[in-house]
């Protein structure tokens, strides 16, 4: 089966939205939640010299992040209607509105906090990697938007031998030990390891889909 995934360069990203903002228009989405979302991550101190002055020891970057159409995603092996499956040729996280009775359990059970429940609804809505575009032979909207060109989309095998260099995971995205996600991340200078506790979200209330 291809497992299709997305790549993405932190080097690149300026944390401008345009991909978030592309996804919010193409689906549609409410100004509440989002598919994509931009992490502002940021953290450090000062040093004092001692003699008057101080060097900064401080970090800032951007993480893009979407569903990240695990290898064993949780969502799927949690939901009680069967309403998300991997498709088949693709790997994609699909999800079914029929099944769908809005219970949230997708939404508690990812770590990385993709899915969520669309209150006027009553059904979980998820990014799908734009499964309708790709049918198209087209690209997910995000990374057609991208200005920096900081994401791409494939085969995550494909993916990760054209860029060797990248990692699975970076602050403050969760540790990638549980579900395997099909990413891979050029990690920035300043990037922190998955589980770090010397920076924070500095836009909490952007990425918190609710």
């Amino acid at each position: 089966m291809t497992q299709y995934g997305f790549y993405f360069d932190s080097t690149r990203c300026t944390g401008c939205r345009t991909c978030e903002m592309a996804c919010k228009d193409y689906n549609d989405l409410p100004a509440t939640y989002a598919f994509r979302r931009v992490y502002d991550y940021e953290g450090g101190d000062w040093t004092d010299n001692g003699d008057g002055t101080f060097t900064p020891a401080t970090f800032a970057y951007h993480v893009s992040a979407a569903c990240n159409h695990c290898a064993a995603p949780a969502c799927v092996a949690n939901c009680p209607q069967g309403a998300l499956d991997k498709d088949p040729d693709t790997g994609l996280v699909l999800h079914d509105d029929e099944k769908c009775i809005g219970c949230a359990t997708c939404v508690n059970s990812c770590p990385y906090e993709v899915p969520v429940v669309d209150t006027e609804l009553m059904k979980s809505r998820k990014c799908d990697g734009c499964s309708a575009r790709l049918a198209e032979d087209k690209q997910p909207i995000c990374v057609e938007a991208c200005p920096l060109r900081a994401l791409e989309f494939g085969d995550i095998d494909e993916l990760r031998a054209a860029h060797p260099e990248a990692v699975d995971g970076i602050a403050p995205l969760a540790a990638p030990d549980a579900t395997t996600p099909s990413v891979a991340i050029l990690a920035c200078p300043a990037a922190k390891e998955p589980g770090d506790t010397t920076g924070t979200i500095a836009n909490p209330k952007e990425v918190a889909n609710a």
